[in-house]
């Protein structure tokens, strides 16, 4: 029997561990959850919010995830999408999900990310 998700993985170039901590660590604020010793020497790096944790390994014939994507639930969505806006990162809005707010964005790599929040009430 399934019990939860652990994590969600995504793809990186080799050698983009510094723009993923910059934008995933410092932009983001998701706290960087250390590899175990037997997977550190791959490349890439991990990073949590609570009980949830976002992968991100090293793939050297990257293609970043335009369609697929992690859907991250965050608390206070506008002044959410505000702070990305002030550090250039472009958010578009999306009205197609009932009872929730949310808006795609894209790591430095090209991921496809998506930011939401349910609606009071919904």
């Amino acid at each position: 029997m399934i019990t939860g998700l652990d994590h969600v993985q995504l793809a990186a170039p080799p050698g983009s561990e510094p723009a993923l901590r910059g934008f995933y660590g410092g932009v983001l604020g998701l706290r960087e959850a250390p590899k175990p010793p037997s997977l550190a020497g791959r490349g890439g790096c991990w990073f949590e919010a609570g009980e949830a944790q976002l992968h991100l390994g090293i793939d050297p014939d990257f293609h970043p995830a335009r369609k697929a994507h992690p859907a991250l639930r965050v608390s206070g969505l506008g002044a959410y999408a505000r702070r990305l806006a002030a550090h250039g990162i472009q958010v578009t809005w999306d009205d197609g999900l009932p009872d929730h707010d949310r808006f795609y964005a894209y790591d430095p790599i090209g991921n496809r990310l998506e930011f939401l929040e349910r609606r009071s009430g919904g």
